[in-house]
C-alpha cells in the first residue's frame, strides 16, 4: 500500500493499467528504443478518498520544451475559456487595480482576454514552446512551476492576486502541498482560487479510463477536494459541473469563513454520497467495467481486420495512450491517427507506435471506420467530418461502452 500525498493516510490500488509510456510522448521513428515507460495503476485513500495515481513520473518528463498540446486548438475550448475570462473581468476583478494569475495558461486562450482588457495578469507556464505563443498573443508569462518559492516571488515582485485560476492543471501536480501553500502566499485575503479538472464522478459513471494517465495524478472528488481545502486553511465556496473535457467539476476555494458556501456545494456532496463514489465496491466495480471495455473493443477490432475493413484513429490524445497500451492496439488494428497538431504528424504514437498522419490524409481517403480517440470533442469532431459518414464511414466509441455510430 502507497502513502497519500495529501494526508499519509495508505492507497489502496483498485485498477491496474499496465506498463504505459509517457503520454504526450510522440516519438521520431529513431527514437523508439530509449522510450521511457512506467506502471500505471490508481487507488483510493482509505482516509481522505483521493484518488490518485500510485506511481509519480517527473514532471519535467511531461512538461517542456517540445510539450505538443495547445488549449486553443479545438473551438468548444476556446469558447470556454473566453467566457470563463469574462466572467471573471465581471465579478471578481473589477477593483482599482485586480490581478490574476494562471497556473498552467499554455498557449494564453484564457489569458488573452483578461490582457486585451487591460488588467494586471500573469500565466505560470513551464513549458516552453506553449509559453512562448502565449507571449505573442500578448500575455505576461512566467516560463516556470507553480510552487510555494515562485509564488512568493510574484507575491514579492506584484502584490497579492485576487484571483489565481487554473485550467486541467492542479491535478497534474503531486506535489499539492508545495502549491496550497503557494497559494496561501499569494492570495489576496478575500481571493479566491478557482480550478477546474476532470472529474471522478463523471470518470466512474462513464467509464471514462481514459482520463486515467501520467499527467493526470489526482481524479479529484468535492469529497477529496474538501478534505484536501481544508489541511491548507481552505474552504470549497462554490461548484460548477462543466460538459468540457468528458466532464468536470469547477471548484472554488477561499480562505475559510472568508466567503459563504452557495448551495450547489452540499448539492454535489450529496449526489457524491448516492451515487457511492468514496465507496471500495463502487470503484472496484469501475474497474471490472474498465476490463470488459478492452475485451469489447479488442474483439471488435480483431472481426473489423479479419473482414478486411479499414480502421483508422481519429485525434492523436494524451488519453489515446493509456487505450491503446492497455488494450494492446498497435498498427496491425488501427493503420494510423489522424491529428490536427503539426507536432504529433509524422510521429509515432507513444508506446503502441501507431503513424500519426496529418487529418488532410483522412479526408482524401476515408477508411471504412474510424476509432474515436478524442470522444470527449465528438460533436465538434462530427460536425466537421460530415463527409466522412456520408461516404459510408462510421465511427467506433469506447465510452460509456464500445459502440459504432
Amino acid at each position: 500500500m502507497t502513502e497519500c500525498r495529501i494526508c499519509g493516510g495508505g492507497v489502496e490500488e483498485f485498477l491496474d493499467l499496465g506498463r504505459q509510456p509517457l503520454s504526450d510522448a510522440f516519438l521520431r521513428p529513431a527514437d523508439v528504443d530509449g522510450e521511457f515507460f512506467y506502471r500505471l495503476a490508481v487507488g483510493r485513500c482509505v482516509a481522505c478518498t483521493m484518488v490518485q495515481l500510485t506511481e509519480e513520473v517527473p514532471r519535467e518528463r511531461m512538461f517542456h520544451q517540445d510539450y505538443p498540446y495547445h488549449s486553443s486548438g479545438s473551438s468548444v475550448m476556446r469558447e470556454h475559456f473566453t467566457r470563463t475570462a469574462l466572467d471573471f473581468l465581471e465579478t471578481e476583478l473589477t477593483g482599482a487595480d485586480p490581478f490574476m494569475v494562471e497556473i498552467g495558461c499554455n498557449d494564453g486562450v484564457l489569458l488573452r482576454t483578461v490582457a486585451e482588457a487591460g488588467v494586471r495578469h500573469l500565466g505560470f507556464e513551464p513549458s516552453g514552446g506553449v509559453a512562448q505563443v502565449a507571449r505573442e498573443r500578448g500575455v505576461r508569462v512566467r516560463n516556470d512551476f507553480f510552487e510555494e518559492s515562485t509564488a512568493r516571488a510574484v507575491r514579492e515582485a506584484d502584490g497579492p492576486a485576487d484571483v489565481i485560476f487554473s485550467a486541467n492543471t492542479i491535478c497534474h501536480i503531486p506535489y499539492i502541498d508545495s502549491l496550497l501553500r503557494g497559494v496561501d502566499a499569494l492570495l489576496a485575503p478575500n481571493g479566491i482560487f478557482v480550478f477546474e479538472d476532470p472529474y471522478l464522478g463523471d470518470i466512474v459513471a462513464k467509464t471514462s479510463f481514459d482520463q486515467v494517465y501520467d499527467e493526470h495524478f489526482y481524479l479529484f472528488s468535492l469529497r477529496s477536494v474538501q478534505a484536501m481545502a481544508a489541511r491548507f486553511g481552505f474552504e470549497v465556496v462554490d461548484v460548477r459541473r462543466l460538459p468540457v473535457h468528458g466532464g468536470e467539476v469547477r471548484y472554488t476555494l477561499a480562505r475559510t469563513g472568508a466567503r459563504q458556501p452557495t448551495p450547489a456545494v452540499a448539492e454535489l456532496l450529496a449526489q457524491e454520497a448516492a451515487q457511492g463514489l468514496a465507496e471500495p465496491a463502487v470503484l472496484e466495480a469501475f474497474a471490472s467495467s474498465v476490463h470488459r471495455i478492452r475485451e469489447d473493443l479488442v474483439a471488435l477490432l480483431r472481426k473489423l481486420r479479419a473482414e478486411g475493413r479499414t480502421v483508422v484513429g481519429y485525434g492523436a490524445t494524451a488519453k489515446s495512450a493509456t487505450v491503446t497500451n492497455f488494450c494492446g492496439i498497435g498498427p496491425d488494428l488501427v493503420s494510423y491517427v489522424a491529428d490536427t497538431t503539426p507536432a504529433k504528424q509524422h510521429r509515432l504514437t507513444p508506446g503502441a507506435h501507431i503513424p500519426v498522419r496529418p487529418a488532410e490524409d483522412f479526408a482524401a481517403a476515408y477508411p471504412d471506420y474510424a476509432l474515436l480517440f478524442a470522444w470527449n470533442h465528438a460533436e465538434e469532431i462530427m460536425a466537421k467530418e460530415q463527409d466522412f459518414r456520408t461516404a459510408g464511414g462510421r465511427w467506433i466509441l469506447y465510452v460509456p461502452e464500445v459502440r459504432v455510430v
